[in-house]
């Protein structure tokens, strides 16, 4: 399965600033990308590239005063499976855990351990350890939280959500990672881009997308606390212990957002034309460079 995504996202400075952007396809998927532009600036503006404590491909730019817009298009090979589900997979004790997975154990910016340990224990404590208690994780938050865009706050706790019972996909990856963590499981952040693929269409516009993965069984597993379904087409952006880690636009001044356009979706077949050079600055058909 071939999936086409992108984006265009412009922000306006009223001075040169230097921004810091996590939009690259994360490393683990850059094999399966066949076809892609250059990551495109307007005006153009050189950058840095270098990869953060998490892995992440990360871009450094000094935004000149005035509009500033990153563009990028790219079409990647997927499996067209879901995320594999192992409900046999168990937990994996503290004292055998790898060392670089204990970062994720712990309390982070907007993930407090601290606040949510007891409620956690007494809500799953019961429960079979390992893959059915990451689930029953999900399954609470899924029904504990209601989604909604107008619901977004940048500065909303894992606890908060809990309390308030509302939020955006960051909000439901946050409480589930939190959860999980009080439970000694690890679990970390992602983000990236998930389509409408085999699902009926959202009619809201498309966004990059928030979920996490548990550590059971020595490996990494993919879980949605907002969808909590498997899903086909994700493709990782960025990971870290919570969204602190993984902006996609860090900015270093004042700024405004005037653009921001996402796209995934499925392509059947490659491009039956020659690829154009660039991309479409209008961005209503992005191409293939």
């Amino acid at each position: 399965m071939l999936i086409r995504l992108g984006y265009e996202i412009a922000i306006d400075c009223p001075q040169p600033m230097p921004v810091i952007s996590l939009l690259d396809v994360h490393k683990d998927r850059q094999h399966d990308i066949k076809r892609q532009t250059k990551v495109l600036t307007s005006p153009f503006t050189a950058c840095d590239v270098y990869e953060d404590s998490f892995g992440n491909s990360c871009r450094r730019y000094m935004a000149p005063q005035g509009g500033f817009q990153i563009l990028y298009d790219a079409l990647v090979e997927d499996s067209g499976e879901a995320e594999p589900c192992n409900p046999l997979a168990g937990e994996t004790p503290v004292e055998a855990l790898p060392p670089e997975t204990i970062v994720f154990l712990l309390g982070s910016r907007y993930c407090e351990t601290d606040h949510l340990s007891d409620l956690a224990w007494r809500l799953f404590g019961h429960v079979p350890p390992g893959w059915a208690r990451v689930q029953a994780i999900c399954d609470y938050v899924n029904n504990r939280l209601s989604f909604g865009y107008g619901y977004a706050r940048a500065t909303r706790t894992a606890a908060q959500a809990h309390e308030e019972r509302v939020g955006v996909c960051r909000d439901f990856a946050h409480l589930a990672i939190t959860l999980c963590r009080c439970m000694n499981i690890p679990a970390r952040y992602v983000n990236g881009y998930l389509g409408d693929i085999g699902v009926p269409p959202d009619p809201a516009p498309m966004d990059f997308n928030a979920w996490f993965e548990a550590f059971l069984d020595g490996r990494w597993y993919t879980f949605d606390a907002r969808h909590n379904v498997p899903r086909i087409g994700r493709v990782v952006v960025a990971r870290g212990r919570d969204a602190t880690d993984v902006p996609l636009l860090h900015s270093f001044g004042p700024h405004k957002l005037t653009t921001f356009k996402v796209w995934t979706y499925e392509q059947e077949s490659y491009p039956v034309r020659p690829p154009a050079r660039g991309i479409d600055r209008t961005l209503t058909t992005p191409l293939i460079g």
